[in-house]
């Protein structure tokens, strides 16, 4: 009997968490069992999900950002499909393969011209590590400067500029740098003038927090990168490709930069891709030699269904107009959100640009809400936003999470398909949820069911484990 991988799924769906619990992450398990997210989703399609009841959802976080174009997208499916049918050789290495020439070349008409070089690989922190390499055989300077609250990626060098110490704790001694609050000029200088950073790494709008930098900070710390000869990365593995409403974020903000990160929306949502995209004298200076044509490369970088994606997610970008889309949904996303206010006085504010979006909680002045806000936030500073996500599941089915910060802060990443109902419908839910939101008992002790359900199954996980041991 040959290999059937429809029959295959058929027979084991929803063996999802027993599976993952037993040889992957049982901690990651026990965290979506003890928020609800514990679902076996069936199917996905444009900005919804459907469950193996054939509930259906809507996606506020499509996969974190890579979902931009909508899941599941024809033209990307179907690209995919032709290159398969096709029967290309791949991965072939002793070659220059065509579709990563012409994705390469797509890529480089949509930068600005000082960025004419590609590289490929398969993730967003992969990207970033080699801007960092790159930066370092450009320079000959080994130190980096990133900015408080950044994100950038979780292997050693990209944790290195991360601006998040849990994340960090017990991965030991990491790359040599700086941290460096936004706005903070002086600071900045200081850390340039030693002349010794390889590297600036900064995203233009962080992607937790969703904040935007003071007026002119980063056209300044541009000017300072190029007064001390320190590059200028920009991380847009989250914003780039229309996540902002434009090409890529660094434009909202006139900057150059020498090299920039991208991931997330070049997959199409199908096949792991990213591209570090720079200036060609940066990258002739990592390819300096003959010898040296293959000291930075990735085995998959280049494969074919990787690159048949990301050519196809662009041409979708350009034929479905999903910038112009992007720019106008994102905003109608904010204004709705922000037309709760008066009616919420936990809700601070919506902001964003384009479909990258951040919804900020405050605590109430007074009555029942301070007193569950104050109980809440005592536990841990970003409960709160959870306890508003739970029931946003629970009761509404629409997918969000909490920015993985101490901020008090829901993130969204909307497929650039959301509609005018879709909108509504997240908003209405909205209304719904933080009108209840001092009636902390319901989701506290939801919370805390699944939490002690998780903790009795880690017991019977452990005690299995003691048993096969003896």
């Amino acid at each position: 009997m040959g290999f059937d991988i429809t029959r295959l799924i058929a027979d084991r769906v929803g063996e999802n968490y027993e599976l993952h619990e037993k040889y992957v992450n049982p901690t990651l398990v026990d965290v979506f069992r003890t928020i609800g997210f514990d679902r076996v989703y069936a199917r996905g399609e444009g900005a919804y999900l459907w469950d193996d009841t054939g509930a259906q959802y809507l996606d506020m976080l499509g996969g974190f950002g890579v979902a931009a174009i909508g899941r599941n997208n024809p033209v990307v499916a179907g690209a995919i499909r032709d290159v398969l049918d096709m029967d290309l050789p791949n991965m072939v290495q002793m070659d220059c393969a065509l579709l990563s020439g012409l994705l390469a070349e797509a890529l480089v008409e949509r930068t600005p011209d000082h960025l004419d070089a590609v590289y490929f690989c398969n993730s967003g922190t992969e990207a970033v590590e080699a801007s960092l390499k790159f930066a370092r055989a450009a320079t000959g300077r080994d130190r980096f400067v990133h900015f408080r609250g950044g994100w950038h990626g979780l292997t050693l060098g990209s944790l290195s500029v991360m601006g998040g110490d849990e994340f960090r704790e017990g991965f030991g001694h990491l790359l040599p740098g700086d941290e460096v609050a936004v706005g903070d000029l002086e600071h900045l200088e200081r850390v340039l003038a030693r002349e010794d950073a390889a590297a600036v790494i900064v995203e233009c709008l962080p992607g937790h927090s969703v904040t935007l930098p003071p007026d002119g900070f980063l056209g300044d710390v541009q000017r300072l990168c190029r007064a001390y000869g320190t590059l200028l990365i920009c991380d847009e593995v989250a914003t780039g490709y229309g996540r902002t409403g434009t090409m890529f974020a660094f434009e909202h903000f006139g900057l150059e930069p020498d090299i920039i990160a991208t991931s997330k929306a070049l997959s199409g949502g199908y096949v792991p891709v990213a591209a570090m995209i720079c200036r060609r004298e940066v990258y002739s200076a990592v390819f300096n030699r003959l010898d040296r044509c293959w000291v930075h490369s990735s085995s998959f970088g280049r494969n074919n269904l990787a690159m048949a994606a990301g050519l196809a997610t662009l041409s979708v970008l350009d034929d479905g107009d999903m910038l112009r889309r992007s720019a106008e949904q994102g905003r109608a996303l904010v204004d709705g959100i922000n037309g709760l206010r008066g009616r919420h006085e936990v809700l601070k504010e919506a902001r964003g640009l384009g479909c990258l979006v951040a919804i900020e909680l405050q605590q109430p002045s007074g009555g029942a809400k301070k007193v569950a806000w104050d109980a809440v936030h005592a536990m841990h500073e970003s409960l709160f936003p959870q306890l508003v996500v739970m029931p946003l599941l629970s009761r509404h089915h629409i997918i969000t999470q909490v920015t993985g910060t101490h901020d008090p802060i829901i993130r969204l990443m909307p497929p650039f398909v959301i509609s005018a109902d879709d909108i509504r419908w997240f908003v209405d839910a909205l209304d719904e949820v933080l009108s209840r939101s001092h009636r902390i008992p319901g989701p506290m002790i939801e919370m805390g069911r699944n939490a002690m359900k998780a903790r009795l199954r880690g017991r019977s996980r452990a005690r299995a484990g003691e048993a096969v041991a003896q």
